[in-house]
Parts: structure tokens; sequence; C-alpha cells
């Protein structure tokens, strides 16, 4: 592990991005108590405070302290998008995985269905997912991973199919281990390299699509200090007092690309072509 944190930081980007990441995760648990304010005491004389030592970040239209908005609202984006990931992640190495061992038409049957699912957007499928399941953190996680699943089979099986044909697996099937043992015993922790890489990487678009919904009405519901829903509540406020948009704008900005910047770093690392 040390070494693998050595190589990663050795370049720049990696560097950045594990400092981007430990700052926001120290956020994620300290943010209430680093924050001044409570995130909705509200002081209507502050309206549309500009930033100044009384609001370091400024005031939003209800004299809410933006700052402490965004500390406390770290939790409400991020874990999200974390277990959101987490959970398309897992449903989809699953089903790459079985989809690489049992081959023949159950794997073309498999990869087809997933394959018209993929053609879907991202967005779009989240879109429908919330609209069926309603409004809603919890459904927008739901959603998200659903649609995060379909990418990650494709990634999955394209590195299990390789696995597939190694001989602790063609052991395995000569002992007569049942299907699921030589999936989730034997397969799936000799894939998960990439798929770590690319749930990673994938964090980041989870943390913008969990604030598009929750900028859009779907995903976090008010009062919350969620990062996209506070972009979608200052809005209409943007020329009389932009920093309460640009501020959680910036954060939701800077938090895909930590996650994206150590998504990549650790894709380097693990890549032996970078030892030349």
């Amino acid at each position: 592990m040390t070494e693998l944190l050595g190589r990663m930081i050795r370049k720049p980007q990696g560097a950045i991005g594990i400092v981007l990441l430990v700052v926001l995760g120290a956020i994620c648990l300290l943010g209430p108590w680093l924050a001044p304010y409570g995130p909705e005491k509200m002081d209507f004389l502050g309206r549309f405070r500009a930033p100044g030592w009384q609001n370091l970040f400024g005031a939003d239209q209800f004299g809410r302290d933006v700052l402490s908005r965004l500390l406390s609202g770290a939790r409400a984006t991020v874990p999200m998008a974390l277990t959101a990931t987490l959970a398309g992640s897992a449903i989809g190495a699953v089903i790459g995985v079985a989809s690489a061992y049992l081959g023949g038409k159950t794997d073309e049957l498999i990869m087809r269905t997933n394959d018209a699912v993929m053609a879907i957007p991202g967005l779009l499928m989240a879109l429908l997912l919330v609209s069926t399941l309603g409004n809603g953190a919890s459904n927008a996680v739901v959603a998200i991973a659903i649609a995060f699943a379909p990418g990650m089979a494709r990634v999955t099986r394209s590195v299990a199919l390789a696995v597939r044909n190694q001989d602790f697996v063609k052991a395995a099937v000569a002992r007569g281990e049942a299907a699921a043992q030589i999936i989730f015993r034997e397969m799936l922790p000799n894939v998960m390299g990439p798929i770590v890489i690319e749930a990673t990487i994938r964090v980041s678009f989870a943390v913008m699509l969990f604030a598009t919904l929750s900028f859009l009405g779907l995903g976090a519901q008010p009062p919350a200090s969620e990062w996209g829903l506070m972009v979608a509540d200052a809005r209409q406020y943007m020329h009389r007092a932009p920093w309460i948009l640009i501020a959680p704008s910036a954060a939701i900005a800077l938090s895909a690309i930590a996650f994206n910047l150590v998504g990549d770093a650790l894709r380097d690392a693990l890549n032996p072509r970078d030892d030349r």
C-alpha cells in the first residue's frame, strides 16, 4: 500500500488529487463541527451579505452562511455519490464476471441486454428511474447505482474473459465447485484491480450526477444543504449575489476533479509500463 501510494504521488496530478481527497474527506467527517454557524441559521438582516469577515463565503437569500452550508452539505453529496458508485460497481462487477464465466448463449443474452441499457445516457436513465421511484436522496442513489451498473459490467467482463481461461479457474471447475463459488471466490477477487480504478473515476461522475438530480429537484429536498440544491436555489439570485452560486459550483467541480485525478493516478500506478 505504501509503495502504491508513493507511485501515485510521484506525478503532480496524483499528489494534487490525493491532497484534495484528504481535504474532502476531512470536510465530510468534521464539516458540521468546522462550520462557524448552523447551516439553517437565518439572519434576515444579513441577506445577500458579500464575502467578508462575518461570512467568509457570503450569505444567501435567507442570510444563511454559505460556508457553513458547504461544510455541512458535503455529507449530503459525497457519501451519497460514493454509495451509489459502490452499489453500481458491485452489481455491474457480478453481472460482468457471471457473464464471462457462463459464456455461450447466456453471455450473449446478458451482454446484448446490457448493451441495450447502456444505449440510454446515464443522466436520462437516472431521470427515468427517479421519476418512477419518486423524489428523494435515497431514490437518487438507487437510480445512479442502476445507471452505472451496465458500464461496469462491460468493463468487468472484458477483464474476466482473460481470467476465465486461467489454470486456477479450470482447476475449480475440475473440482466440481458450483458456479457461484467460482464466480465469487475465484474470478471476482482477481478482477478487482480494474474495478477499483473504474469505480474511483466513476465517483466523479456520480458527484455531478447526484448534484444534477438535486438541482432538478429530484434528489435531495429542501431545506437540505446539498450542493446541487444550493446551486438550484441560488440561480435566480446569480446577478445580485454571484457568490452563493459560485461557492457550491466550485465545491462540486473540485470534488469531481479530486476523484478523477486519484483514479487516473491509481490507473497509472498499477500500469507496469509507467516503470520505464
